[in-house]
């Protein structure tokens, strides 16, 4: 081939800027491993430190010999009573569990409860339960008002999490006057049950539920954790039985997080993909063991899992015993899976991350997909969360809905919580997020129906007033495209993935055919269940309880220590050489930690990257997307042909949002409960279907967000008689001066009184068309026309 043959100069071409991108992407890989070793070592000498730090309370030398001696007797003394407790404590854990095996792990609630429908009995079985919360003494709830339905998940552990305590989503639920039913799971899985079976089981459960409140609104769903995406997938595939779904913690967008934040994100890729788990699941017989994912999840903070917890325990004997028994309580009761259930779960949301996608079938042919619910969507995440981090519950948003447009255009609205600081865990158990986060998204649910589409950001206000808390809720309309910041590098870290993927269907594959026979006829139910009897998670249960014959004296001698305790303070300089010793530790543990996830992350992107880049290079041929206006989708269309017409609530719906969008995009749940007290009855959402109502909120959103000029002067025509424009009138006299509003919504008060003064005057329509389109058009600016590609993207649309 000649030298100077263009085909061949391209190639030359092409090959080099992808060495180049390679090298540019390995020396950037490099540079930020070496940086966060540098700060691993750095947050361990800072932590050293802080530890080494002199107390004038603590020093050895501003103490007598027999001072010293005193010390060193009162802290012995207390050390060996600590660990006599300490050791009897954690024999308690081992009898508790004994015992929870032996009932069947029943589900951990704090509430009394009633089983309602058993999905092991349906025509495809599952191994859940509805359950309904039975309100404790004192409370009383109203089989009128919407029921809230809980799903816990179903990672590893039973259910309960979402009950665990008074303060919880069930209690707050209950306080709020709320019927709550809960659905529970059992630890065995019904043989070759799929998670398609048990999304028909809890639709099941709704419509049992429906029946049950045949007056109410639909039901509020809520998901922890796993049971989020679960919940999503539920009212993907039967929208029509879903009220407004709340999803606390949980993980839908899996690929996303941020380098030296998310290292769970990592062990897709370094396992090799879904093998690991069908090895797993052939080895038990067809089943999973739940207490593998648990040591997934302790694995991220070795620190706590290795000493932490057991030194709070050691530290605090005296006060800590009950909470640490409950909590383990739960954190041990291990539930199996079928090999169907993990293997669709690790392949398509783990591995896959299909469900962002629309990609995850849950039968042949059919897809979830996350645009078909109807129902308002509550998103809670936290920063202070390292297994499902933010970008991982907000990210998918962003994948089915690419522009702020695309979301509206589908009518979906959707509000991100955001908490600074608590923990995956404790987003569900804290007794502080109950009463603050969770009651307040309670509060809110009653409203949030009535929202125009769009993505709002919520935020918790606290005032305290004479010694009370006081909370409030802000919305905040925000943009789809505002989530990009929230992951760094502008989401290409998550290009390798794919590369996972796509080594993953390999491996599996190469599995099934040659490695899933041979172990499958092997092993058996007894040899799976003894290779569960010995899993680290569980022997640390039973070997530290009544049935190890080495323990039985414990139990006298911690009796003989409690009723003889001699606690000493937290002074001296024993205490303090304690103190040094655990923070020592911790910070060791953490240092391990991080290095251990800065060296998985180099391996990582190391191994995938390259192939990544050889992948998006071959998608740079693809065809451009074809351009959509966002006008030409059914629903806006079909609204925007209905400018000129509909009726008193149509009416004051299209004025509301006028104002609304004369504002500052807030919106705070104290105003809207004042609003809906004056004027809330006569505009008449609230006598109407949910989905009726919300279909006059959507249109009329529409309508005022493309054609706001047209939408005000055509406000007359949708108010036919006197009587209707009196009452629009009226009911703007009692909201003006008694809401907040600045000097555009005051200014646009006065402009719709007095398009409606003249519509209501003989020839009044007539008398001045001009003037009043150069008013309406200060006050309402025009949007801009936009287009959007076919996956939803916005363009801005050029004006001729």
């Amino acid at each position: 081939m000649p030298r100077n043959d263009p085909t061949t100069t391209i190639l030359q071409h092409g090959l080099e800027k992808r060495m180049t991108e390679l090298a540019s992407a390995q020396t950037k890989v490099a540079q930020v491993y070496q940086e966060r070793c540098t700060n691993a070592l750095q947050r361990y000498l800072d932590a050293v430190n802080a530890a080494s730090a002199p107390s004038s309370k603590d020093s050895i030398h501003a103490m007598s010999p027999p001072e010293l001696w005193r010390d060193a007797g009162a802290y012995w003394l207390d050390f060996t009573q600590r660990s006599i407790l300490f050791w009897d404590t954690l024999r308690q854990r081992g009898n508790n569990w004994l015992e929870h095996e032996k009932a069947g792990k029943p589900p951990l609630l704090d509430f009394e409860w009633e089983t309602i429908a058993d999905a092991r009995t349906f025509e495809r079985p599952a191994n859940y339960a509805l359950v309904r919360i039975v309100p404790p003494d004192g409370t009383k709830t109203d089989p009128n008002r919407r029921p809230f339905v809980i799903i816990d998940p179903r990672a590893g552990h039973g259910p309960g999490i979402g009950g665990f305590k008074q303060d919880s989503q069930v209690g707050v639920a209950l306080k709020a006057g709320h019927p709550v039913y809960f659905v529970i799971f059992f630890p065995e899985p019904v043989p070759g049950q799929t998670l398609a079976d048990v999304s028909r089981a809890e639709a099941g459960f709704l419509r049992i539920i429906g029946e049950r409140h045949p007056k109410t609104r639909k039901p509020v769903v809520i998901g922890n954790c796993q049971g989020g995406w679960a919940s999503m997938l539920l009212g993907a595939i039967e929208p029509d039985l879903v009220g407004p779904i709340v999803i606390n913690g949980a993980p839908m967008s899996y690929w996303a997080g941020n380098d030296g934040e998310n290292p769970m994100r990592y062990a897709g890729g370094i396992l090799g993909g879904t093998w690991p788990a069908l090895l797993a699941s052939d080895l038990g017989a067809g089943t999973f063991d739940g207490a593998s994912l648990v040591e997934n999840f302790e694995y991220l903070n070795p620190a706590n899992t290795y000493f932490e917890k057991f030194y709070t325990l050691f530290s605090k004997i005296d006060t800590e015993p009950e909470r640490f028994l409950e909590f383990e309580r739960w954190w041990g009761g291990f539930f199996l899976m079928d090999r169907q259930e993990i293997k669709w779960i690790v392949e398509n949301l783990f591995v896959g991350n299909n469900l962002s996608q629309g990609q995850a079938e849950w039968s042949e042919g059919r897809a979830y997909d996350l645009r078909s619910i109807q129902s308002p969507i509550i998103l809670f995440a936290s920063l202070g969360d390292n297994i499902t981090p933010p970008q991982q519950a907000f990210n998918w948003v962003a994948d089915i809905y690419p522009t702020t447009e695309a979301l509206k255009a589908n009518g979906q609205v959707i509000v991100g919580l955001m908490h600074k600081s608590v923990g995956h865990l404790g987003i569900f158990v804290s007794g502080q997020v109950a009463k603050r986060e969770h009651t307040q998204i309670v509060d809110l649910i009653d409203y949030i129906e009535h929202l125009p589409p769009g993505l709002y950001g919520m935020l918790v206000e606290e005032q305290k007033t004479n010694g009370s808390v006081l909370y409030d809720v802000l919305l905040t309309e925000r943009r789809v495209e505002d989530l990009q910041v929230l992951q760094k590098y502008g989401r290409k870290d998550e290009v390798p993935f794919e590369t996972v993927e796509a080594v993953s269907e390999m491996l599996a594959s190469t599995y099934e055919t040659f490695v899933h026979p041979a172990i499958s006829a092997m092993a058996t139910p007894a040899g799976a269940a003894m290779r569960r009897a010995v899993h680290p998670q569980r022997v640390q249960r039973w070997a530290v309880s009544d049935i190890n014959p080495f323990l039985w004296p414990l139990g006298g001698m911690a009796d003989m220590v409690r009723a003889n305790r001699a606690p000493r303070d937290n002074e001296g300089p024993m205490a303090a050489m304690e103190r040094w010793t655990a923070a020592i530790t911790s910070a060791s543990w953490d240092f391990y930690r991080d290095l251990r996830d800065a060296s998985v992350e180099n391996i990582f992107f190391r191994t995938y990257g390259p192939a990544s880049i050889g992948m998006a290079a071959a998608d740079t041929g693809a065809v451009a997307e074809e351009l959509v206006d966002v006008r030409d989708t059914p629903l806006v269309k079909e609204a925007l042909s209905h400018i000129e017409e509909g009726d008193l609530t149509k009416a004051i719906v299209r004025a509301a949002l006028l104002l609304m969008k004369a504002g500052t995009g807030r919106r705070r749940l104290s105003a809207m409960k004042r609003a809906r007290e004056l004027v809330g009855k006569d505009i008449g959402l609230l006598d109407l279907p949910a989905e009726a109502a919300r279909a006059i909120i959507r249109e009329q959103s529409y309508i005022v967000d493309l054609e706001p000029v047209k939408a005000l002067l055509a406000l007359p025509k949708l108010l036919r008689t006197s009587d209707d424009r009196r009452s629009l009138l009226d009911l703007l006299d009692r909201l003006e001066g008694r809401v907040e509003a600045n000097a555009k919504q005051i200014a646009l008060f006065g402009e719709i009184r007095r398009l409606l003064s003249e519509s209501g005057t003989e020839g009044g329509a007539k008398s001045g068309p001009m003037t009043t389109r150069r008013r309406a058009q200060d006050k309402v600016p025009p949007a801009a026309p936009t287009t959007t590609d076919a996956r939803g993207r916005a363009h801005e649309r050029p004006i001729h």
